[in-house]
């Protein structure tokens, strides 16, 4: 999944003046809006408290098999849907004020509510497996939170929760009743009801990799250090790296690391270095039985041209991974003036696609966005007046590029 709040500074708020013009006519797919949610403090609706407020919010979208999961972290709740925006089930911890209202509000006779005595709150990260277990990254208590080396704080786990509420634990690095993770990026499951857990760690991503039954199978350590490196044709600059993202493959023991690599510039008549240019970005798979990466492949950057002074400059902006589909189509995303563009890259077959989603910036303050494993995008807009939850029918284009 991936969440941005809606802030452009810097050379990208030049990217996106009046005047830019698109490089290439890449074709629209429209939204399909399913429900909305209005915002309050009952079961049924989203808890915002300030959504002026500087940072992520608390709020995530996870979607399997047609049935969409928010977590709501405010409220300490996660919401189970159909496609028409019922309330199937409700999740909801003991010691919240979901709980509070539940308790004092006449119930219907056969009661959707799970409570869980677990007091985690919720970052907005979750996930689901061909069963419907839950799975949701969350804030452990302050009192269990433990300082690591480097300061390094180890303060998060996975809620494991069935969907019928029966059997509710917690995730930690060993598997159940673990020691906790330190911050986490995001969780996957795969088609083996595998759990993948993405942490951040002081120079790089941890990969926890957890077997059917909970417990750890794979713990892989990702740095810039031990990232490829690529050949420098700039020799008065020296390269970055970047790690922008990792995401497991669903199939296989396999990650892909996304890489953005930059070279810093040196100014002719100062000979200072005066900034960095972006260079390309591959895309490598790293085999988690052998930690031996394999051969990358070239993901294309975004470009936008805009005319300065009689000039036309084009820049080069990298896509954020989005993620990975059980047929192997990975997804890449971009914010731009009007919406967004997608990326949709089959190394196979050696096809890429492109298209625009529309979507009004100025209405909306927050977005988080969920590939399913058959490559629905499926997004959750918390816009001024009310959230919606929408999807892009993009299996259904992929689908008919494999049949031709």
């Amino acid at each position: 999944m991936i969440k941005r709040i809606f802030i452009c500074i810097g050379v990208l708020a030049l990217l996106f003046l009046s005047g830019c013009t698109k490089n290439n006519t890449i074709q629209l797919i429209s939204e399909n809006e399913l429900f909305t949610l209005d915002y309050g403090n009952f079961a049924e609706q989203m808890s915002v408290t300030d959504l002026n407020q500087v940072g992520s919010l608390r709020f995530g979208i996870a979607m399997r098999d047609g049935f969409f999961y928010i977590a709501d972290g405010y409220s300490k709740k996660i919401m189970e849907l159909n496609s028409y925006g019922d309330m199937l089930s409700l999740f909801y911890n003991e010691d919240s004020s979901t709980s509070f209202l539940i308790q004092n509000t006449n119930g219907p006779s056969e009661s959707i509510h799970r409570e869980i005595s677990y007091p985690f709150d919720y970052p907005g990260n979750l996930t689901l497996d061909s069963n419907k277990c839950i799975y949701a990254a969350c804030t452990i208590p302050r009192n269990r939170q433990e300082q690591g080396e480097g300061g390094i704080l180890y303060s998060q786990a996975v809620l494991r929760i069935a969907r019928d509420g029966s059997s509710v634990d917690y995730i930690g690095q060993q598997g159940p009743g673990g020691t906790p993770f330190p911050s986490i990026r995001d969780i996957y499951t795969t088609e083996k009801d595998e759990l993948v857990v993405i942490s951040n760690s002081s120079d790089g991503l941890i990969v926890y990799w957890f077997g059917k039954d909970g417990f750890l199978k794979y713990m892989i350590p990702i740095s810039v250090n031990n990232t490829p490196k690529i050949e420098n044709t700039n020799t008065d600059g020296e390269t970055f790296i970047t790690l922008e993202n990792v995401i497991p493959d669903l199939n296989e023991y396999k990650l892909y690391v996304k890489v953005d690599y930059y070279n810093s510039f040196v100014d002719e008549d100062s000979k200072v270095q005066s900034g960095i240019n972006y260079t390309q970005t591959l895309l490598y798979p790293l085999y988690c039985e052998t930690g031996i990466y394999g051969e990358p492949v070239s993901i294309p950057p975004y470009e936008e041209s805009i005319v300065v002074d009689y000039s036309k400059l084009t820049y080069k902006i990298p896509y954020d991974f989005l993620g990975v589909t059980k047929s192997g189509w990975k997804f890449f995303i971009i914010k731009t003036d009007t919406g967004f563009n997608v990326e949709m890259i089959q190394n196979e077959s050696q096809k890429i696609l492109h298209r625009h989603f529309d979507l009004n910036h100025n209405d909306n303050l927050y977005y988080d966005m969920a590939l399913s494993p058959d490559g629905i995008i499926t997004a959750l807009y918390v816009d001024k007046e009310k959230a919606r939850v929408v999807w892009y029918r993009t299996d259904s284009l992929i689908d008919a590029i494999l049949k031709n």
